[in-house]
């Protein structure tokens, strides 16, 4: 398997060398250079657990001299989850479920794919005899996700920015309490498209990303969106196969992604559903054809104040046709004016597959509190937004909602909207009293190169 550039001017790369890519060096993002398809009938006979489906799955997008290494650590990372299901579904009412991601190490949806994504890397570093400095900006869950993952590494140091005073305290301190060596953490005087921005800046910048050996591990990476696909293949089976829909908490666009790349593959994937607080750019761009950037809204699901999608870029990509020079063009002209037009016919092809809604914070409080009253749950925020969006979909269409976090992660918003605070697990409480370690930066590329450079 080979993978292009979205944007046609960078040559065509491995799956190790992928695996190790932040974007292209033209500025686009990597995808397959054609789609597999995946045997359903081996796949619905061999009963396979999780870590089997999410091998199967990266094992289409990889080089076979990889194989072994990928189902060796399938079967060691998933094993580590705190629920022997991996991904287990919960029956809300009729046609509506949760299917719950928050059961890996940071309690967050992050772990499914930097859990086996961080193993590889170091696998593959090795074979190299390399190193690699990770740059990763997150809005709250990635980053934590990262730490949890990459931290001892061997072959891997890693610096993750977060936006100064806009993630929770929890997912915070998952990043900031580590003690590992290989890890540092920034926050950024700025939002996470300001810290985002930064990590484009670096990996821009070929003389510095060489000499600093830059890697990715943001949902721009593509062994990321591969992993991600495993739990709607995962999902589907469970239902027998029939088509599904899934409402998905949608910021940086990877996660549904995900579900447009198991389409692809031949899960019968119904509709997705893009469901976006405040920062509506995606559901703007869905519905109206216009992706247009605004400012960045501080609301109770942080994880999502996004207001510029980098995986968008993909699916522009394929809704043109896989047509490079078209979306090159679109993205000049966003990079200059903060607003591009999707042509008719590629919005049409968008719009065969996906729905979007735009959830206000009354609605994501409401929800929290119905949920909670009337089922006895806690949910966190991000996935009431996804909750919330069914109402986009026919009551008898089968809808799955990716519950992306637990709710401890955010208990300032669930005690906000229920008047109950969720626990931390138990494995997870020292980090709340744990000295913190990190540095604060301005929002400004030479003081994050000076800041990397000098370590």
């Amino acid at each position: 398997m080979k993978f292009v550039s979205t944007r046609g001017q960078s040559p065509a790369i491995s799956f190790e060398d992928v695996l190790l890519s932040g974007p292209a060096p033209d500025g686009g993002l990597y995808m397959p250079e054609s789609w597999p398809t995946l045997d359903f009938a081996r796949l619905s006979g061999n009963k396979p657990n999780y870590a089997d489906l999410a091998a199967t799955v990266v094992k289409h997008f990889a080089d076979r001299d990889w194989f072994d290494a990928i189902d060796r650590h399938s079967q060691d990372v998933y094993a580590r989850f705190d629920d022997p299901r991996v991904a287990p579904i919960r029956e809300l009412s009729p046609h509506r479920w949760l299917l719950e991601l928050f059961h890996g190490p940071t309690l967050a949806f992050k772990d499914f794919a930097l859990q086996l994504l961080a193993p590889l890397m170091d696998e593959a570093l090795a074979r190299r005899g390399t190193r690699a400095l990770v740059v990763a900006a997150t809005s709250g869950d990635t980053g934590a996700a990262a730490v949890a993952a990459l931290a001892g590494r061997a072959n891997i140091d890693l610096v993750v920015l977060h936006p100064k005073g806009r993630i929770s305290d929890v997912q915070r301190r998952q990043m900031t309490t580590a003690t590992a060596s290989n890890v540092r953490n920034v926050a950024i005087e700025g939002t996470f498209d300001d810290a985002q921005s930064l990590v484009k800046q670096l990996f821009a910048d070929q003389a510095f990303a060489r000499t600093h050996r830059l890697a990715a591990i943001n949902s721009i990476n593509w062994v990321r969106i591969a992993a991600q696909a495993a739990y709607y293949l995962a999902t589907s089976l469970a239902f027998d196969r029939r088509p599904l829909t899934f409402s998905v908490p949608t910021g940086n666009f990877g996660d549904v992604f995900a579900g447009y790349v198991g389409k692809q593959l031949g899960i019968p994937i119904k509709r997705l559903i893009v469901a976006t607080n405040a920062n509506d750019i995606l559901a703007r761009a869905i519905t109206s054809g216009t992706y247009a950037r605004g400012a960045v809204h501080a609301t109770l699901s942080p994880a999502m104040d996004i207001q510029v999608a980098s995986n968008f870029e993909r699916l522009l990509y394929e809704a043109n046709g896989r047509d490079a020079a078209t979306v090159r063009t679109l993205m000049e002209t966003f990079a200059a004016k903060g607003a591009l037009t999707i042509a008719p016919s590629a919005l049409a092809a968008i719009q065969s597959l996906f729905i979007a809604d735009c959830v206000r914070e009354n609605e994501t409080v409401a929800t929290m509190k119905r949920v909670a009253r009337d089922l006895d749950l806690l949910i966190d925020p991000h996935t009431a937004v996804g909750l919330t969006a069914t109402r986009t979909a026919a009551e008898a269409d089968d809808v799955v909602t990716l519950a992306t976090a637990h709710p401890a992660k955010f208990p300032e918003a669930v005690e906000l909207a229920t008047g109950r605070k969720p626990e931390l697990p138990e494995r997870l409480r020292p980090i709340l009293t744990a000295p913190e370690r990190y540095e604060t930066l301005p929002n400004d590329i030479q003081a994050l190169k000076a800041h990397i450079a000098h370590q």
